[in-house]
């Protein structure tokens, strides 16, 4: 018997039914947790709305006030822009120490280029913009090119920035009243619009803004989804044609112009230009990262639940002073927050091992 015969009795006698899986039906808890895991701002979402009807349930009107839900806006306005640059560099499965030392030094930068070497405002916001872009590049080739850990890299930049700050402006402040009569345009984002009984910056209004592009952009742009990929599995990432270290580049960089913002908005927010100010915002950005569901572990989050992470510990901050209670009690709830959030991190990700 030839090949060909014994190949069209096999055939004639081999089975001709589609192999079939058993479905399983999924309990409810998986089926939370997948839905979790596909929207990974749910959670903070609803800690939100919870947090807002329990201080409003214990306050009422004090609370409820429109003037008081945007004096929170205003609270984390620095907070959030900070958070936007921080989710970036998360979501590649890195981590920013540097980005409170670099909106400052780009803060004091805009100062000093307007007062000690008399340019115009315009041209000193620009310089500014450049020195975060700048050390933002920095970190980018320290972690894509030279392959050294997000974390040491940033932390090293931390330092740098931080005494880069101090020496340059000599640790003197300028005068939100100088400013006001010299170089209005560097309070720019403390400018105000009042609708109704609420009071809005434009401080404000660039975060919506800025969360609401961002968004956009890591959802609908090929950029977004290389940067979810590279911090999701980047060998895989660049073997499906990725560029990884031009993404990582552009993401650091990315920070590093978002925290140059983000000075010239603290420049708003306090009206003077303070060496001093703002050094805590690397650990306050990484806090509304991670309440915000942003996994610390790269490639899921998202920049709308990093502003609800931010909103959440402005009402913790805010309701907990209106109630009198002493101000540890806000760390202490912002420590258990961070906490559960890593915790429900680590169970959704159970969806996708």
């Amino acid at each position: 018997m030839s090949s060909t015969q014994e190949f069209e009795k096999a055939a004639a006698t081999s089975p001709t039914t589609v192999a079939e899986f058993k479905s399983h039906d999924q309990s409810a808890v998986k089926r939370l947790q997948h839905g979790l895991h596909q929207t990974p701002w749910a959670v903070p979402a609803i800690v939100l709305v919870g947090s807002i009807l329990v201080f409003g349930l214990l306050l009422g009107q004090k609370f409820f006030s429109p003037f008081a839900l945007t004096l929170i806006l205003q609270q984390v306005q620095i907070v959030g822009i900070l958070g936007v640059a921080q989710s970036l560099v998360i979501l590649t499965a890195g981590i920013d120490l540097s980005v409170g030392a670099i909106m400052v030094l780009s803060s004091v930068v805009m100062g000093l280029f307007s007062f000690r070497y008399g340019w115009p405002a315009e041209l000193a916001v620009l310089a500014g913009i450049a020195c975060g872009t700048f050390c933002g590049f920095i970190n980018g080739f320290l972690v894509a090119v030279m392959k050294l850990p997000p974390f040491i890299v940033t932390l090293g930049m931390w330092q740098i920035v931080l005494a880069t700050n101090f020496l340059y402006s000599a640790n003197e402040t300028i005068r939100a009243q100088d400013i006001a009569d010299q170089a209005p345009l560097l309070q720019f984002f403390g400018n105000k619009v009042a609708v109704g009984g609420a009071i809005f910056t434009y401080g404000v209004i660039f975060l919506v803004l800025l969360v609401l592009f961002m968004a956009y952009v890591l959802k609908q742009t090929a950029w977004g989804r290389h940067v979810y990929a590279v911090g999701d599995d980047p060998e895989a990432a660049e073997l499906a044609g990725v560029q990884v270290k031009r993404t990582l580049i552009s993401v650091y960089m990315l920070s590093g112009l978002i925290c140059a913002f983000a000075g010239w908005a603290l420049i708003g927010r306090i009206g003077s230009v303070s060496p001093t100010s703002g050094q805590l915002g690397n650990i306050e950005s990484i806090t509304a990262v991670v309440i915000g569901g942003i996994s610390l572990f790269g490639g899921r989050g998202s920049i709308m639940g990093m502003l609800f992470g931010a909103l959440i510990v402005g009402v913790f901050s805010l309701g907990l002073r209106l109630l009198g209670a002493d101000a540890q009690w806000t760390y202490l709830l912002i420590g258990v927050l961070i906490i559960a959030a890593v915790t429900v991190d680590q169970w959704i990700r159970k969806v996708s091992v």
